[in-house]
């Protein structure tokens, strides 16, 4: 008449169990974008502080230097009587050449353009990164005496 069926089925403890599993994985996950936020945030803090170092640099070289002449691409300075050449390279960074090209000084890196102007004594800069971002440089040389 009556059959008994014995069926399988979860436990209370089973369900616990599998509820701290689930409760657990959740925990690692965020732990997990937590920690690559904040190596983004790090990244783009480095990413600053290189343009900082870079504008230090370039301010140091240009500070003991004639200006030159002025391209669309190109600065060139006079240097202790040694011409050189700042500019973006055919690559993806900004370097230090001597005028001729030879020679090479890397400076700042990821760069998808660079456009010089010049304004009487004044050089602008302007440069285009990769990643979207617009910076710009200005210089003003003294007047020759």
């Amino acid at each position: 008449m009556l059959k008994s069926y014995r069926l399988r089925a979860f436990t209370l403890m089973e369900c616990l169990i599998a509820l701290f599993v689930l409760t657990g994985s959740v925990q690692v996950y965020q732990a997990m974008t937590k920690v690559i936020s904040q190596q983004v945030h790090h990244l783009q803090k480095d990413r600053e502080s290189d343009w900082l170092l870079f504008c230090q640099q370039l301010r140091y070289e240009l500070s003991e230097s004639r200006l030159s002449k002025v391209t669309k691409d190109k600065l060139y300075v006079v240097k202790d009587t040694k011409p050189l050449a700042f500019g973006k390279s055919k690559a993806d960074d900004f370097r230090k050449t001597s005028a001729g090209g030879r020679g090479y000084q890397p400076m700042l890196y990821d760069l998808a353009s660079v456009t010089f102007t010049q304004f009487d004594h004044t050089v602008s800069a302007r440069f285009e990164f990769k990643d979207g971002k617009v910076r710009e440089f200005l210089y003003v040389f003294e007047k020759d005496r």
